[in-house]
């Protein structure tokens, strides 16, 4: 009989799959304190690399408005006015790879902006894929355990890998993208990027509408075979920083086309998928994408260490007329995203120039002394407290965005389930809009990983997943593991 999981105080851990949060659909709870130790944890166990997202490329560039629509939908002055143009930066990064693992390999890619805008540094830290795994933070640290070094042979482990996923049928969605052609793509530049999770708009009426982030890329999809990959990570593991790199210096800037779907507030509580689950996507019939505006890329970093290493992105970082929605995922990032930076780079890391706001003309104004690495001259003479009678800084009373619903009493809650809702439909559809050649390539990538591993069992709680999405689906897959282990 298994042990009884526990927290670091020895007390039973009553619900290990699924976060506490202010009714079914409302936001994550600070008393959680099972996720918070799992969390603060997790962001704490490397040194000094980041625990996720380790290998990465950077660059400047500018966004540009392209819309004059927009301020229907958002008040952020970055977006007041057609021909408006933002400095940001841009970070993309592999997710499970260690510094010195090849950035050409078979993985997610980290797809990060900071946008330096007059209301301080709006962060959007998203992948090139516009779903994830998971859709609950609790699980997170699980997962990429998984997918990290066994702590017994020191390699990854396919076995590791399966298991997890073959207990866990909300990822079979992301597999699906993961094992297909876009799993690896052809370089950084031929990719999209998405926001992934929900966020929220709201204009100068206080009207909300919640917004999915969709980066286009303006150099068309190309994407790398196994074979192919293999041969680029042989030849160079930082081959996609340097295609980056000299694109940049060559001139040819790399751009995206931001655009958006919108739905208005009153209609996610009965959209057909659950609007809030990052393991899905909205239907584009349902809800077309607008364009916004222009993302390029024309600025490589004097010093890869001073931007691309110590440049820190957090989800928490919203500007007036951004800001969270209920999903899960997003609310977890919320704390874990500013906590790692903090253990990894110190608590004086908004200081550093990649992160230190630069369209705010005073500076981040605020009552933080002292701490490691403290730049500046750490407040001089002002007081280090509000309220104060000597001219201090002062709260707007504004809020940056409209508050949540809370729905209930805390708890841990089984997510709400809308009509079409199930873990395996739109992996199945994804399937289904696949050319044959696209998904032979799937079928065969999938089985070249779980063929390896040898636990009958987790096979086939795999392979079911895959059927559950689409019969043919899983009777190919099924079908190649069966010849590549005979």
């Amino acid at each position: 009989m298994a042990d009884v999981l526990r927290t670091e105080s020895g007390a039973p851990v009553p619900d290990n799959q699924r976060s506490q949060s202010a009714g079914q659909n409302g936001p994550l709870l600070l008393q959680d304190q099972h996720l918070l130790e799992k969390l603060a944890r997790f962001n704490r166990e490397r040194i000094p690399e980041r625990i996720v997202h380790a290998v990465g490329s950077g660059a400047f560039g500018r966004f540009e408005v392209t819309n004059p629509d927009v301020p229907k939908w958002t008040r952020m002055r970055m977006m007041e006015r057609v021909g408006k143009v933002t400095e940001a930066f841009a970070r993309f990064s592999t997710v499970a790879g260690s510094r010195g693992s090849p950035d050409s390999v078979r993985d997610p890619r980290g797809f990060a902006l900071k946008f330096y805008t007059e209301d301080g540094n709006w962060d959007l830290a998203g992948n090139n894929t516009p779903v994830f795994f998971l859709r609950d933070p609790i699980k997170f640290p699980d997962f990429i355990h998984s997918q990290k070094q066994d702590p017994h042979t020191n390699e990854s482990s396919a076995v590791n890998a399966w298991d997890f996923f073959s207990r866990s049928p909300e990822a079979t969605h992301q597999f699906t993208i993961l094992f297909g052609d876009r799993g690896i793509p052809a370089s950084l530049r031929h990719m999209d990027g998405f926001g992934s999770h929900t966020f929220q708009w709201v204009n100068a009426r206080g009207v909300r509408h919640w917004v999915k982030f969709h980066f286009k890329t303006n150099q068309g999809i190309r994407c790398l075979t196994n074979e192919e990959s293999a041969k680029v990570a042989g030849s160079n593991p930082q081959a996609f920083q340097h295609d980056l790199r000299e694109a940049i210096e060559r001139g040819e800037h790399p751009s995206w086309t931001l655009k958006v779907q919108l739905m208005p507030e009153a209609e996610a509580a009965t959209y057909r998928f659950h609007p809030f689950d990052v393991t899905k996507v909205w239907s584009q019939k349902d809800y077309p994408l607008i364009e916004i505006g222009r993302l390029t890329l024309d600025r490589n970093p004097d010093n890869y260490f001073a931007t691309v290493e110590q440049a820190a992105f957090d989800p928490g970082h919203f500007v007036p007329g951004v800001g969270p929605s209920p999903d899960k995922m997003l609310q977890g990032r919320l704390f874990a995203y500013g906590d790692a930076h903090r253990y990894r780079l110190g608590v004086n890391h908004t200081q550093l120039p990649v992160n230190a706001p630069r369209g705010v003309a005073s500076g981040a104004t605020n009552y933080g002394r002292d701490g490691a690495m403290r730049g500046g001259g750490n407040g001089g003479r002002s007081p280090n407290y509000e309220p104060n009678g000597f001219d201090g800084p002062l709260q707007t009373g504004e809020p940056l965005y409209a508050g949540l619903s809370a729905d209930g009493p805390s708890g841990t809650y089984t997510p709400a389930h809308h009509a079409e809702d199930d873990d395996f439909v739109q992996a199945g559809m994804l399937y289904r809009v696949m050319k044959p050649d696209e998904r032979l390539r799937l079928v065969e990538s999938i089985a070249g990983s779980l063929s390896q591993v040898p636990q009958d069992d987790i096979v086939a709680r795999s392979i079911e997943h895959f059927r559950r999405a689409d019969p043919e689906y899983g009777a190919r897959v099924e079908a190649a593991v069966r010849a590549r282990r005979r």
